[in-house]
């Protein structure tokens, strides 16, 4: 996967736990989790606010884009 997850990192500067994440973003701690682990596919933009929103940060600081050799396979 070219794109990695940083939110477990973010959560940790801002000395969050993924229940308090999970009450003030308003979803649920299974989701946050898998979030937070990598585990997902796709994000909707209206979590991405919400979770920008409460750590006070940009979606830069939650994904990073790492250039994969399935990625160069693909131009």
């Amino acid at each position: 996967m070219a794109i990695i997850l940083r939110l477990d990192r973010v959560m940790a500067d801002r000395k969050m736990s993924l229940n308090e994440l999970s009450e003030k973003v308003g979803v649920a701690n299974v989701n946050l989790s898998k979030l937070k682990t990598g585990k997902v596919s796709a994000i909707r933009f209206s979590t991405l606010n919400a979770i920008c929103r409460v750590l006070n940060c940009q979606p830069g600081d939650i994904l990073e884009y790492e250039e994969s050799d399935d990625d160069e396979a693909d131009d």
